[in-house]
């Protein structure tokens, strides 16, 4: 039998598997089939092989080949059983690719005979905008195109459907036992990811559930705690051995980010802010880096900042234990949400403004310090959420007025998320979905949107990365309009916008000689100053226009010296050891 796993990419509050990231979904998808039958052939799809097969070009949205693009058509025609994964619930911007809604993949599989079962996130429906109206056109459309729809979990469900289809119950949860084994054989899916093996960076699970919501209930707009309502913790061993067996076929970029709070990892239960287990976390990191010692990207994602700022010592302890372990370029991303208090007791938030000005502060002091790759340690990043219920005029000041305080005390924040919220059947938000102020203040949303874009993101951006910083290993992703554009592999990683094109899919050392809102200018380095273009030049500090007439009239340089008498001191503090002739 053959059969076809579709990844539409995920993206929801405690886990990604858009590209380049490799999301649990197929991983484990694909070792479930292969434990309940062994004459089973699993072809891995994306979203981007189908639309490259069935639109053409203009389909194409990652402007990816993927390895089994040209054999798509082929693999559905054959396919006995058809997996669409796929759930957008807290949608971002994204540079290579575009997930896919139900209604796209419908249109694509409509015309094959194979039992169509659709799993992940997606049976809530999904968020492309902010609002109420997201998800009834959505899963009604599934219900008439998918055989089976997946309520639980995915890989429970396929494990029971290949063994006997008649007992499967799309409501099941697996344990940690059931999924050690499918996490293992599903491994291998890895080789068959468009971006392997030097650009795959593969999400890691380590918990699931919210540790709040099990003290006191979760954020009002949360689907993490509607689907899993107890916290359970994965396994140091299993975690290590997973991330062993990924190493060993050649993943060389892991994100340990399948989890609402790294620093509530194996921690103690204690109402509404778990007591944290350093202990537990240095052992799981310790242990990811003896398996994996020549690992170039280990990062996390969600961090809870009221934890770090009601146990500062033992998170003090936990953050050191991120950077020994771990790579530069980290960011925990902290659910504010909202500065104003009555809406974050009324949407029971994870924090306040003052906790997460406390946790901001402590880890700007553990990982401030920039590292190898050209980035600081380990920042913290905001998310901000706008139109929740409660919300007035003054609430939109009041966290404006906090991000404000955060850069005019001299504090770094990676980056700045901020979203409008939508709401999703079984949240609290649901049954308060009548309040919410999308509409209503959408006016106020955009003013403040745009105020923080300008007045917070970039002087932001020029204190997390000055001008004449060099950022290492930036991988060229795509073209537009003349300009490439990159970014690192990582948690939240900087998009860079190089000025030419230049070869695609490799890694280049950039000098940061300008700033964005958002991104940030950069030059591969080194800079061949006798062959690089007037355009290039002019944009590096120190030469301008003016110097680049000047320079273009004296090529060929001999030397350093004869280059930097042209270009002065300040070109020279930037440059030097950044040319060659």
């Amino acid at each position: 039998m053959i059969v076809a796993i579709i990844d539409g990419y995920t993206d929801e509050p405690a886990g990604l598997g858009v590209p380049p990231y490799l999301g649990i979904y197929p991983r484990y998808a694909y070792g479930a089939i292969k434990k309940a039958r062994k004459d089973v052939s699993v072809f891995y799809l994306t979203i981007d092989d189908l639309r490259a097969t069935f639109e053409g070009e203009k389909g194409v949205a990652t402007k990816n080949k993927t390895p089994n693009f040209p054999k798509a058509r082929e693999i559905l025609e054959r396919a006995g059983v058809i997996i669409y994964i796929g759930g957008l619930h807290t949608p971002g911007k994204y540079l290579s690719a575009v997930p896919s809604q139900v209604e796209e993949v419908a249109r694509f599989l409509k015309p094959f005979k194979g039992v169509k079962i659709l799993g992940g996130p997606a049976f809530m429906g999904s968020a492309h905008q902010g609002g109420i109206k997201i998800t009834s056109r959505e899963l009604m459309l599934a219900q008439a195109v998918f055989d089976h729809i997946v309520y639980g979990d995915l890989e429970a469900f396929l494990y029971d459907f290949f063994r006997n289809p008649r007992e499967a119950d799309p409501f099941r949860f697996r344990t940690y036992d059931e999924l050690r084994d499918y996490a293992l054989l599903g491994a291998e899916v890895v080789t068959q990811f468009p971006d392997f093996p030097d650009f795959v960076i593969v999400e890691i699970e380590t918990q699931r559930g919210c540790p709040k919501a099990m003290g006191i209930g979760g954020c009002s707009f949360c689907t993490e705690p509607v689907r899993y309502r107890k916290v359970e913790d994965r396994p140091i061993k299993d975690i290590v051995r997973e991330v062993e067996v990924l190493y060993n076929l050649g993943v060389r970029h892991f994100r340990v980010g399948r989890q609402s709070c790294i620093f509530s990892y194996m921690a103690k239960p204690n109402g509404r802010v778990p007591i944290p287990n350093p202990q537990a976390i240095e052992k799981l990191f310790r242990g990811i880096r003896l398996v994996a010692p020549d690992l170039k990207t280990l990062h996390v994602d969600n961090a809870n900042p009221a934890v770090i700022a009601n146990y500062p010592e033992e998170s003090r302890r936990i953050a050191k234990a991120l950077i020994e372990y771990g790579t530069p370029g980290n960011v925990v991303a902290f659910g504010l949400e909202s500065a104003d208090p009555k809406v974050a007791k009324l949407n029971n938030l994870n924090a306040t403004a003052e906790e997460t000005y406390e946790a901001v502060k402590l880890l700007n002091e553990v990982g401030g310090k920039r590292g190898y790759n050209g980035m600081p340690w380990l920042l913290p990043g905001i998310n901000v959420l706008f139109g929740l219920p409660g919300e007035t005029k003054k609430s939109y000041e009041l966290t404006f007025q906090f991000l404000k305080k955060l850069l005019d005390d001299g504090l770094m924040v990676r980056r700045i998320n901020i979203r409008q919220v939508v709401v999703f059947p079984g949240t609290p938000l649901w049954h308060m979905r009548n309040r919410v102020k999308t509409e209503k203040h959408k006016k106020l949303i955009q003013h403040y949107k745009y105020k923080i874009r300008h007045e917070i993101d970039l002087p932001m951006l020029k204190r997390v990365v000055p001008v004449g910083t060099v950022l290492r290993d930036v991988r060229a992703e795509v073209y537009d309009n003349g300009l490439t554009y990159g970014r690192q592999i990582g948690s939240y990683p900087l998009i860079v916008g190089i000025p030419k094109e230049v070869e695609l899919n490799r890694f280049y050392d950039v000098l940061i000689v300008d700033h964005g809102f958002r991104s940030i200018t950069g030059i591969p380095v080194p800079i061949n100053v006798n062959r690089e273009s007037p355009k290039v030049l002019q944009y590096i500090p120190g030469i301008g226009k003016k110097r680049v007439v000047k320079i273009l009239s004296r090529r060929p340089f001999r030397d350093e010296k004869e280059f930097f008498n042209v270009v002065g001191d300040e070109g020279k503090r930037i440059l030097k050891d950044l040319i060659n002739l």
